[in-house]
């Protein structure tokens, strides 16, 4: 019987909207190590500094840091390596020749782990921001900001 404890595992890349423009997102399975899954369970993973790479048709996590598991001796992982992302041949079609035309760039949001347990990635494909973009973001941030300050003190 398996267990039923509500999944809290909900790792994000917080600079992802801030430096790129999110066009389309999609979800993807992750190729993952039994190690890999407990130490994530674990809540010990990063993907701030990570990157999606097409290689031979397939799709790619590059540089995304899964800490070795703690109660393990021989069998344990690499902290870094690549790890393949699993989505449909169209997806991955659509995601390929977008990226080879238009120059834009797969980036991972967020790792969670669905209701069955399985391990998944929010990626999107995204444009980058140039610098006028960021200070909008910045100055929309504040606006909002500021509103919420001034509801709360009405209240």
């Amino acid at each position: 019987m398996k267990d039923k404890r509500p999944n809290t595992i909900d790792i994000r890349n917080k600079r992802a909207s801030f430096e790129y423009e999110l066009l389309d997102r999609y979800t993807a399975g992750i190729v993952l190590y039994g190690t890999e899954i407990k130490s994530l369970r674990g809540g010990k993973g990063r993907i701030a500094e990570s990157f999606c790479q097409f290689k031979d048709g397939e799709l790619f996590v590059i540089n995304m840091n899964i800490d070795p598991y703690d109660h393990t001796v021989y069998f344990n992982h690499a902290a870094r390596r690549e790890r393949k992302l699993l989505l449909t041949r169209t997806e991955l079609r659509r995601l390929d020749r977008a990226v080879q035309e238009k120059g834009l760039t797969v980036v991972p949001l967020r790792l969670f782990i669905n209701d069955r347990g399985l391990a998944k990635m929010e990626i999107a494909l995204a444009r980058g921001k140039k610098l006028y973009d960021k200070r909008e973001s910045i100055k929309d941030k504040d606006i909002r900001r500021d509103a919420d300050r001034a509801v709360k003190i009405k209240l």
